[in-house]
């Protein structure tokens, strides 16, 4: 019952977020409700062309938290965090692969594919079905299927 009331609660959010986020030329990359330590926590993953600033994070967290409360969203006490994905930013729609083709990323399969559950590699190209992606001149091609995570990763 509890998954249940939580999906609920994502999906009214998702319902505010979205187009408050679109209205000023952001992207919601991630959101999480879940309980940590004594309390239920709200989290937010929020991101632009330009990138995220704090006073973006703080803006969004004020105009959400008065939608919220107007709409009683939540009535458990919660905590709202809004902030950058930062550099190990996680990749969740096609358009996320499509837009950091060239990158580097670390992907982790929901089974082992060739004896192995995680492949660090380039993004070479992404289509309606998957990836492809190239891990030392090699080439895998992984469909949105078989993914369980995916993130950007750090390239020296």
């Amino acid at each position: 019952m509890e998954n249940e009331t939580e999906n609920s609660v994502i999906e009214n959010i998702l319902h505010m977020a979205e187009p408050l986020l679109v209205g000023k030329n952001m992207e919601l990359v991630d959101l999480e409700f879940r309980k940590e330590g004594v309390g239920k926590v709200l989290r937010l993953f929020i991101d632009k062309t330009d990138g995220v600033t704090v006073e973006d994070c703080a803006n969004i967290s004020r105009e959400l938290s008065t939608l919220m409360h107007v709409n009683e969203t939540i009535e458990e006490k919660y905590v709202l965090e809004v902030s950058s994905p930062g550099l190990r930013r996680p990749l969740k729609k096609i358009d996320d692969f499509k837009k950091f083709k060239g990158k580097l990323v670390l992907i982790k399969t929901k089974e082992p594919i060739e004896n192995r559950k995680v492949f660090k590699g380039y993004l070479k190209d992404t289509n309606d079905e998957g990836i492809e992606m190239d891990i030392d001149g090699l080439l895998y091609s992984l469909s949105f299927q078989q993914i369980y995570k995916a993130n950007l990763e750090i390239d020296f």
